[in-house]
């Protein structure tokens, strides 16, 4: 399923994706630099993914992994440097959040060392019980 908002396009179609694109962006990223391409496809294979394209050009990503009922995580989330403070970032969450196979997912959950002011705007808040949660890194 495909949205349109002027020149751009929101669309789940993983056809559509560019992995150099995406692993550009998240080899320049923060939280994941060090991942490698193939970790990076491997991720794109297994998850629901959104890009955001100006005519041809995707200039945006986001992926949710779900069970499609009770969770959903999402991550890698991204809008093209040049392309930022124009809402395409609120409008491409809106898509996802209301997309049809995601919108009655119960309990949703993010990670962000910028960006809590977009995620606020859809209801996203810090955790009550932070220390019940627990994390296994390899």
């Amino acid at each position: 399923m495909n949205y349109y908002k002027d020149d751009f396009m929101v669309s789940a179609d993983k056809e559509k994706l560019q992995l150099h694109v995406i692993s550009g962006f998240i080899k320049r990223s923060y939280w994941a630099a060090d991942r490698s391409v193939e970790k990076i496809k491997k991720t794109l294979e297994t998850s629901l993914c959104f890009g955001l394209y100006e005519k041809e050009r995707q200039i945006g990503f986001a992926r949710v992994i779900t069970d499609y009922a009770t969770f959903a995580y999402l991550l890698d989330v991204f809008i093209d440097e040049s392309k930022r403070s124009q809402g395409l970032g609120k409008w491409m969450m809106d898509v996802i959040i209301n997309y049809p196979e995601l919108k009655d997912v119960e309990s949703w959950m993010l990670a962000t060392k910028d960006a809590h002011g977009l995620y606020k705007q859809f209801g996203f808040k810090p955790l009550k019980e932070p220390g019940i949660y627990m994390k296994l890194k390899r």
